[in-house]
């Protein structure tokens, strides 16, 4: 599949072998997901001219899908490397000329956004500690035990539907973890705030995972000690 002959996903379960490469995409930002995820929830939850936002902006998919289709954006990163990464990345020329915002912020306390102001959330948040994207940084998700990391991502949930507007929807993506060789489902505890927020669930969708850079050493360690591989995210669409 490629951006030109691209058709929306019809179904709940969603598997883009091809990492997608279009306009600036790439996988070279650890843990960036598929552009191909980015474009259905757009094309699917918004329309142009629309408010999208990204509070986990990273590398930039979710903007760089919203400046090619005339979606206008919001992207927020508690780390200033991600924020200069996804401003590089928007620089390109697209067919419209929606208003992207790139800056640095907090996604558990979303200052400057107003109440019932934004149509659409698509986000990425890290996965507790598993990968941690910065060094140093007061309220980076990303260095937080499930614990921790589970309280601020209530504070994320309330965020997110202070901001939504009424009728509007909030996808995120989340995958679970595993410990002491046993599954812990962080994508239905985070899931679970987002509930307790006030949110309604309108679709689970699984999303196969593919090309895992740590797949040679998992695979081996799943033999030697009878586990299976997580293989697996979950895409929460979630409707105010």
């Amino acid at each position: 599949m490629s951006r030109d002959n691209f058709e929306l996903e019809t179904t709940t379960i969603w598997s883009f072998p091809d990492r997608g490469k279009w306009a600036t995409h790439d996988a070279k930002y650890r843990g960036n997901f598929s552009p191909y995820v980015a474009k259905n929830i757009i094309l699917r939850y918004s329309k142009p001219k629309d408010l999208v936002l990204d509070q986990f902006v990273g590398s930039g998919t979710t903007l760089i899908e919203c400046k090619l289709n005339d979606r206008n954006a919001i992207g927020l990163d508690i780390n200033s490397k991600a924020v200069d990464i996804a401003r590089k990345k928007l620089d390109f020329e697209s067919e419209y000329n929606p208003l992207i915002e790139v800056r640095v912020g907090d996604a558990c306390d979303l200052l400057g956004i107003e109440k019932d102001s934004i149509d659409l959330i698509c986000t990425h948040p890290p996965y507790s500690n598993i990968i941690k994207y910065s060094e140093g940084i007061p309220g980076d998700l990303s260095h937080l035990k499930e614990k921790d990391f589970l309280s601020a991502m209530e504070k994320v949930a309330k965020e997110c539907y202070r901001v939504l507007k009424i009728g509007k929807f909030c996808a995120i993506v989340m995958g679970d973890t595993r410990k002491n060789g046993m599954v812990r489902p962080l994508g239905f505890e985070v899931m679970q705030r987002f509930l307790g927020a006030g949110f309604k669930i309108k679709e689970i969708i699984i999303k196969e995972q593919h090309n895992c850079k740590a797949t040679g050493y998992w695979k081996t360690n799943s033999q030697k000690y009878n586990f299976l591989l997580l293989a697996h995210e979950y895409i929460f669409v979630f409707k105010k």
